[in-house]
Order: structure tokens, then C-alpha cells, then sequence
């Protein structure tokens, strides 16, 4: 992405500075950005999804976004660690809410790969909040449309990589089989991190063996912090790149 390649007809978004509106006050935006939702006058975008049709137990991520938002009042915009103010090197905002179908995954998945295309036609960034996990799938398909298959990193408990749940082969543990059978992903691009806890059984495995030449599904358990990062920044880093980290 070129910085600052575009012409912009509104001011440099940035938060609301705490020491003149206290955080209790104000409209609810993600870090207390302006709501911009024109592509063009932004490098990255802050987009909610509110959806939650593709869990199968606990519903409920659906008001992620909204939460989300609330609590991102209490971050302030210097690092001191990384000693960066990212407000301040990129025009970020709250880009608002992909309209989503409550009672359709499949149409909700058609809306959010539709709303990504002026994002994607603009060359802006989006940070996207869910929702649930089955979200990745769109997001990875419409990414994909623009920069072919993606390096992705995913943070999570679970590899979702199921095949299907009841019958149905989108839900939140399914968008990475998906997207894999899709050619999304690019081979040995694919890293997950903090993989843990029980599954069915030793068989839930089998996809990850068949496909662990082209890809590495088992960094977050086999491996150490160091040798994790190490290997994510010599495979991937000059790829075109997705972080992921749901529910």
C-alpha cells in the first residue's frame, strides 16, 4: 500500500484525545475514530460484522462490533514499545457495518464479499470484526479476487478446518477447509498459532496430514514462540497477508 497516495477532501481522522472529551462521552466508534465510509479517503478501514449464524453452540458474537467499540475507548495512540502513534503515519476510521442477512449464511457471505469490493478497488486495508469465525471465508474471497491466493495467519483455539457439522459446509469451524479447497490460501503460507484443547478424534487430523506438505497447520503447538515467529517472517512476510484471530 502507498502511504498518503490519495486525495482527500476531509482532514486526518485520529480519536478523540481523552484529555478534552472524556471517554464516557461521545458517539460509539471503534478507537474513537471518525465514522468515514468513503474507501477513498482512508488507507485503513475498521469494519464491523455483526454475525453470528455460522456458530454451533453459543450465539452471541453477533454483537462483537458493538462491544468492541465500547471497550477500544480506553486505548490510547502512542506505543511506547513499537514508539509509533499509527493514527498519526495512516488515515484510519470507523468505516461502520456490513449489512448482513440474521437468517442466511450464504447471503451474508455474498453481502460481505460485495462490501469488500470498493475497499479492495481503493487499495484501503480492512481490519474487520466479527462475528464469528465462518466470516473468514468471504473476507478471504474477496481478498483473493484482488491479490490471489494469501499468506494467512490465523490465532485460535481451533484449526476449523471440519468438513461440515450437521450436514452444512459453511460454519465457523469450516471457512480454512474452504478456503484451502478454494486455492485461497497459498501453499506453505498458512500458519496457526495456539492450536490446543480435545477434538472428536484422531481421525479430525486427517485433512491437516494430507495437506501438511503445502501447508503448516500445527506451528501453535509444536513449536515455541521463537521458532514460530521465525518461521511466520521467513515464509511469509513479503506476501500478501491476512491475520486472523476469531471465535
Amino acid at each position: 500500500m502507498k502511504e498518503h497516495s490519495k486525495k482527500h477532501k476531509l482532514p486526518h481522522p485520529a480519536p478523540l484525545n481523552a484529555l478534552e472529551h472524556a471517554r464516557p462521552g461521545g458517539i460509539s466508534t471503534f478507537m474513537r475514530l471518525p465514522h468515514i465510509n468513503d474507501p477513498e479517503e482512508l488507507d485503513i478501514a475498521l469494519v464491523g460484522i455483526p454475525y453470528d449464524g455460522g456458530t454451533t453452540y453459543r450465539a452471541g458474537a453477533r454483537f462483537g462490533p458493538r462491544q468492541v467499540r465500547d471497550q477500544s475507548v480506553l486505548i490510547r495512540p502512542w506505543n511506547p514499545v513499537l514508539r509509533i502513534n499509527p493514527f498519526a503515519n495512516y488515515r484510519i476510521a470507523d468505516f461502520g457495518d456490513f449489512p448482513v442477512n440474521p437468517l442466511s449464511i450464504e447471503d451474508t457471505f455474498r453481502r460481505v464479499e460485495e462490501q469488500m469490493q470498493p475497499l479492495m478497488a481503493a487499495d484501503t486495508r480492512c481490519a474487520a470484526v466479527g462475528g464469528d469465525h465462518s466470516l473468514s471465508l468471504p473476507l478471504l474471497r474477496a481478498t483473493g479476487k484482488k491479490y490471489g491466493p494469501l499468506a494467512v495467519i490465523q490465532f485460535d483455539a481451533h484449526n476449523d478446518l471440519w468438513d461440515e457439522y450437521f450436514g452444512c459446509k459453511l460454519s465457523h469451524g469450516t471457512p480454512f477447509r474452504r478456503a484451502i479447497e478454494e486455492g485461497l490460501i497459498r501453499e506453505r503460507s498458512f500458519l496457526q498459532v495456539g492450536l490446543r484443547g480435545q477434538v472428536y478424534g484422531e481421525d479430525d487430523f486427517d485433512f491437516c496430514a494430507e495437506a501438511q506438505g503445502k501447508h503448516d497447520h500445527r506451528g501453535g503447538v509444536s513449536r515455541g514462540r521463537d521458532q514460530c515467529v521465525s518461521r511466520t517472517t521467513a515464509g511469509i512476510s513479503r506476501q500478501a497477508c491476512l491475520y486472523n484471530s476469531g471465535y
